[in-house]
């Protein structure tokens, strides 16, 4: 059953290339792009998040997330003692409201 499933598949994927209806998609000839952070999310909140983003309204977390990765950095390229305890401070404060924004997420979402 899978065999025939596969010969049917490639078949419809062929038939597709020869009717060129797999020309001029957006991002043809650039690679797939890295979605490497959804390997541990369920597969219906990867693709909500993914429509989403592609419609450019990302959620509260991942905006938060963005800015807590920047600061993550600044703390790595901070010279002085004092720029990484202001750093650290900034941290902090983005990884406990990032935690909020996945646990009320994950409430609305339910079970």
């Amino acid at each position: 059953m899978t065999q025939s499933f596969e010969r049917l598949v490639e078949q419809q994927i062929q038939k597709a290339i020869a009717e060129g209806k797999l020309r001029g998609l957006e991002g043809e000839g650039k690679p797939l792009p890295d979605r490497s952070g959804e390997a541990f999310v369920d597969m219906a909140t990867a693709v909500a998040a993914r429509i989403m983003a592609e419609a450019g309204a990302l959620p509260e977390e991942f905006k938060i997330k963005k800015l807590l990765d920047a600061a993550q950095q600044s703390y790595r390229e901070a010279e002085s003692e004092e720029a990484k305890r202001v750093a650290m401070a900034l941290i902090a404060d983005l990884e406990m409201r990032y935690n909020i924004a996945v646990e009320a997420r994950r409430r609305f979402m339910g079970p």
